[in-house]
């Protein structure tokens, strides 16, 4: 069907950064465009609101990007829609040209080590959105009057975990940290974080930033055995070969760290490189945690690969957090990979099966969902942009579903649902209510973490 790009009507799912770059793709294309944003939260923002650390404000600012894509014309936000629950994909798809799936990660990957359903052994994006005020994780309890607690993964949310249980809550108390964290987290009586990393300081995935932040808390020290930073050959030609500079830079913070005479801080974060844990111990809740010294070698493919050896180790944790990788989840009538965790296909335009060419009509992909938990907030607006180009390139090339008529407007069968959409006036509501409450302790908002007190707010309008 040919149909000029303005004339679209376009459903987003998932408001974090992928679904706004859509979005700001889509309008850029064609000014007034029509643009429904669902999200199953009152409040927008995904990630950027729920996963970034609460001491890194500057990386929320991209909040304004967002607010200023949805005052173009032709925009609308649903707010409070459960896809898959409230309504079902087919039932979108039945009443928008073009669908575009940006519901992200929501899920951890498992370690799948014997002892990992005790007690105390816990997702790391469930802590994360706990201290962010996630609805869902808003009542989690995590024990932290336990002395030890051990993080295992080195990526930037295994830095942000360990940098929350580490840091003062003086500190924290400046920032949007959720009350309930804050509260919990200055009764806190962990006093050593351990950090367990499957390969060595060359294969770190964090970030130099966050990496150094560690070594720059008050009342911290951090602890490197210089033994981890004596690279094999694989690790040494990895580096060599590498064109980033993270590594080298990485490996030139812990060599620092390494060199640092003792301080007996109150608290203290040891890495463990080059060590996988293989078993969690305890009766009912975690006791301990056994891990496996590995060795390196090449993978024949310029990486390399952890091969576990006999000499074990155990750390006398009684928390674990798992931070080894999001994963995408299926949504009932989408096609999905559950080997990678992803929506399968091509180019953001969604295919039957993995491996296919055949593409499913006006449905598409962007963010974590289509590429993997992979890249920053920016990394979005390439893949989105990259999505909405062929998205628009199948309307040029006539690839437009044809809706059914006479049928219900999504409106309607929200209603007739019973359903409370929120909007974003309803939203900014919440956003003036948050900052206000904020304000009186000093704070730059406080965060309102139940989804029936939000309903509440809005229902009793602007203050």
């Amino acid at each position: 069907m040919s149909i000029p790009p303005s004339s679209l009507r376009v459903a987003i799912v998932g408001s974090g950064p992928a679904g706004f770059y859509a979005a700001e793709a889509l309008q850029k294309a064609a000014p007034g465009i029509s643009i429904d944003l669902i999200d199953r939260l009152p409040t927008p923002f995904g990630l950027v609101r729920g996963g970034v650390a609460p001491d890194h404000p500057k990386i929320k600012s991209v909040t304004r990007i967002f607010d200023r894509i949805a005052t173009h014309p032709g925009f609308r936000y649903l707010g409070h829609v459960r896809v898959g629950q409230d309504v079902t994909v087919e039932e979108l798809r039945a009443r928008y040209h073009m669908l575009v799936l940006c519901y992200g990660a929501e899920t951890d990957r498992a370690l799948g080590i014997p002892g990992e359903q005790l007690a105390g052994s816990h997702a790391a994006t469930e802590f994360v959105a706990w201290y962010n005020g996630h609805p869902d994780y808003a009542a989690t309890h995590f024990d932290l009057t336990q002395g030890e607690v051990a993080v295992v993964g080195i990526g930037n949310v295994a830095m942000d975990v360990a940098r929350i249980l580490a840091k003062p809550t003086s500190v924290l108390a400046a920032t949007d940290l959720a009350d309930h964290a804050l509260q919990a987290l200055a009764a806190s009586q962990v006093h050593t974080i351990h950090l367990v990393a499957r390969r060595g300081p060359v294969q770190a995935a964090c970030t130099t930033p966050e990496l150094r932040e560690l070594g720059e808390l008050e009342g911290v020290e951090v602890i490197v055995d210089p033994r981890d930073l004596e690279l094999d050959a694989a690790s040494e030609a990895q580096l060599a070969a590498m064109e980033d500079r993270n590594p080298a830079k990485n490996l030139d913070v812990l060599r620092e760290w390494a060199s640092r005479p003792r301080t007996g801080a109150p608290r203290t974060v040891v890495l463990h490189f080059n060590a996988s844990p293989v078993a969690l111990s305890g009766n009912e809740r975690v006791e301990g945690m056994t891990i496996v010294r590995n060795r390196l070698e090449s993978d024949g493919r310029g990486g390399v690969r952890a091969v576990p050896t006999d000499d074990t180790q155990q750390l006398p944790v009684g928390l674990v957090f798992r931070s080894v990788g999001y994963k995408g989840k299926a949504l009932p009538g989408v096609p999905f990979d559950e080997r990678t965790g992803v929506v399968p296909n091509l180019r953001g335009h969604v295919v039957e099966q993995a491996g296919s060419t055949a593409t499913v009509p006006g449905l598409y992909v962007a963010g974590w969902i289509k590429r993997g938990p992979q890249g920053i907030i920016g990394t979005n607006k390439l893949c989105a942009t990259d999505t909405v180009t062929q998205l628009l390139a199948d309307v040029a090339a006539g690839d437009v579903p044809v809706l059914p008529e006479g049928g219900s407007s999504i409106d309607q069968l929200l209603a007739e649902r019973g359903v409370t959409v929120t909007s974003w006036a309803d939203w900014q509501t919440l956003d003036t209510a948050e900052q206000a409450r904020g304000a009186a302790s000093g704070r730059p908002r406080l965060k309102i973490t139940n989804v029936q007190e939000m309903l509440e707010i809005i229902a009793a309008g602007p203050a």
